[in-house]
C-alpha cells in the first residue's frame, strides 16, 4: 500500500485566494511498505529524499491529507455545527424530506462535466456494511458471486448478492481492508441484505455484520480530469492503479479511505471518511474544480451509462447473467449462493434475454412493452431524457436472438428505439475458467 511520510496541504477555495508558502516532505519513490507500523521508502530507515512543493495554509475548510496504516472504523457521528448537509445547503443544495441531494439547480451543467471535466457526488445515503471476524473472507465468497479468496489487503472488486436461483439482488462495491470488508450496497437493499447476511451466519461463524451508515460519509469522483484532481490532492499514487485499489490517509487527523473506482466510473475514485471530515473533504474537492452533482442529474446518468439497480435492472424476475454482470462473476471459485445455476445457464446456454439500452423517439413509461415485427419481445425497465432534453433514453430487458446492436424496436405501439450496447454493459465480459478468476 503506497504511502508518503509527511503531511501534505490541501486549500480550500478561501485560502486558495490567499496563499501561504509552506515546505512539505514527500517521499520520491512512489512504491512504499509499511514496517511495524511505520511507513518508509525503499531505502528503509535510511534518511529519505525531499523534495519542496508550493501548498496553501491549512484552515478549518482545507484538508491535510497523510497517508495512515490501515485500521477498522471506529467513528461517531459528527458535532452538529459540523453537520454536512447544511454544507451542502449551503452550496446550493436541494434536498429531499429524508435528506438525500436531489440537485444543486445545475444537472445540465454538471452531467458536462461528467463527459468534460470532474463531478463530486454525495452518496451518505447509500448503504454501507463492515463484514469483519476471522471467517469474513470465506464468508463472503460463499455468499456473492466474487472470488474473495484471490483478493488481498487494499484491493477491491464489485460482487454480486443473488437469491439461491441466482436472480439478482445488488451489486457491492467491495474493499478489502485489514481487519474487514467494507460493502457499499444500494439505499434500498442495504437493511435486507444485512438481515440476509446475519441468517446464513452459523453459529461457529466468527463474522459480524455492522451497519456503518450513521458513522461514515461517502463521497465519489468521475470525469476525465480525476486523475489530474488525485494528483492535485496528492493522492497521485492511486493513479493507474486497479479498480478496487484503495488506500488509507488521515484528513485534519481523521481516518479516510480513497478507492480506485466507483458505482458510475471505473475510471472515477470512491472517499470513504468521517462525517466530523465531510465537511472539509466536500469543499476541497469543490475548490479542485469539481462540479457538484445531485440525485436527479445521478439517475439519469446511471441509466445513459447502462447501470442495473435494484427495484428496477436487478429484480427476481432477471437474474445475473441476463443483467450482464459479468465482471462480478467467478466461474471457479465452488461452491457459492446461485452457483449450480449460473453453472447450469452457461453450460447449457439457457440465458433467455439481456439487458440493452434504447436510444427513444419519444418518453416511454418504466413497464412499457417492447416489440419487433408485432411481437412482444421485452420491457422497459427505467427511462430517462438525454442531457438538455435533446433526446430520450431508456433500459430495457428483450429476448435473445431477436436483436442486436442497432436494431429497431417499438415501445408501446409508437415509440420508435434503436438499440444500442449502454458503455457499463459493454465493458462486461465473461471471464476466463483459469484457477484465479
Amino acid at each position: 500500500m503506497a504511502a508518503s511520510s509527511a503531511t501534505c496541504a490541501v486549500g480550500s477555495a478561501t485560502t486558495l485566494l490567499q496563499p501561504l508558502l509552506r515546505e512539505r516532505t514527500i517521499p520520491l519513490n512512489s512504491h512504499h511498505r509499511c514496517l511495524n507500523g511505520t511507513f518508509w521508502t525503499g531505502r528503509e530507515k535510511k534518511k529519505q529524499q525531499k523534495v519542496t512543493f508550493t501548498s496553501t495554509s491549512q484552515s478549518s475548510k482545507g484538508c491535510s491529507w497523510r497517508p495512515i496504516s490501515a485500521s477498522p472504523f471506529d467513528l461517531s457521528p459528527p458535532p452538529i455545527d459540523l453537520d454536512l448537509l447544511e454544507t451542502l445547503t449551503a452550496d446550493g443544495a436541494k434536498a429531499s424530506e429524508d435528506g438525500i441531494i436531489e440537485t444543486f439547480d445545475n444537472d445540465d451543467e454538471a452531467l458536462d462535466a461528467f463527459g468534460n471535466g470532474v463531478v463530486v457526488l454525495d452518496l451518505s445515503h447509500f448503504g454501507r456494511i463492515r463484514v469483519s471476524g476471522d471467517d469474513r473472507i470465506q464468508f463472503l465468497h460463499n455468499q456473492s458471486t466474487a472470488n474473495f479468496e484471490c483478493l488481498h489487503e487494499g484491493q477491491g472488486c464489485n460482487t454480486v448478492f443473488v437469491t439461491p436461483t441466482a436472480r439478482t439482488i445488488d451489486i457491492a462495491y467491495a474493499w478489502i481492508m485489514k481487519n474487514s470488508i467494507m460493502l457499499v450496497v444500494s439505499p434500498v437493499t442495504c437493511g435486507s441484505i444485512i438481515q440476509m447476511l446475519n441468517k446464513y451466519i452459523f453459529f461457529a461463524d466468527k463474522v459480524e455484520i455492522e451497519d456503518i451508515n450513521k458513522k461514515t460519509s461517502f463521497f465519489i469522483i468521475a470525469g476525465p480530469k480525476s486523475n489530474q484532481l488525485m494528483v492535485d490532492l496528492n493522492l497521485g499514487d492511486l493513479v493507474g492503479q486497479p479498480y478496487g485499489t484503495h488506500h488509507h490517509y488521515s484528513v485534519n487527523g481523521m481516518p479516510i479511505t480513497v478507492g480506485v473506482g466507483n458505482a458510475i466510473s471505473e475510471e472515477g475514485y470512491s472517499f470513504l471518511m468521517s462525517p466530523a471530515a465531510a465537511g472539509s473533504v466536500w469543499r476541497t474537492l469543490l475548490s479542485q474544480g469539481a462540479a457538484p452533482m445531485g440525485s436527479n442529474a445521478w439517475e439519469k446518468l446511471r441509466i445513459i451509462q447502462g447501470i442495473p439497480v435494484p427495484g428496477k435492472e436487478l429484480t427476481d424476475e432477471f437474474n445475473v447473467l441476463e443483467a450482464g454482470l459479468w465482471n462480478s462473476i467467478s466461474l471457479n471459485k465452488g461452491c457459492y449462493k446461485g452457483q449450480e445455476t449460473i453453472s447450469r445457464l452457461i453450460t447449457y446456454d439457457g440465458v433467455k434475454q439481456r439487458l440493452w439500452a434504447i436510444h427513444l423517439s419519444a418518453p416511454a413509461e418504466p413497464g412499457s412493452l417492447i416489440t419487433v415485427d408485432g411481437r412482444r419481445v421485452g420491457r422497459v425497465t427505467s427511462y430517462t431524457s438525454w442531457i438538455k432534453g435533446s433526446g430520450h433514453c431508456g433500459l430495457g430487458y428483450i429476448k435473445r436472438n431477436t436483436v442486436s446492436e442497432g436494431s429497431t424496436v417499438i415501445i408501446e405501439d409508437s415509440i420508435v428505439g434503436t438499440v444500442v450496447d449502454p458503455p457499463f454493459l459493454a465493458r462486461q465480459h465473461p471471464p476466463s475458467k483459469s484457477p484465479s478468476s
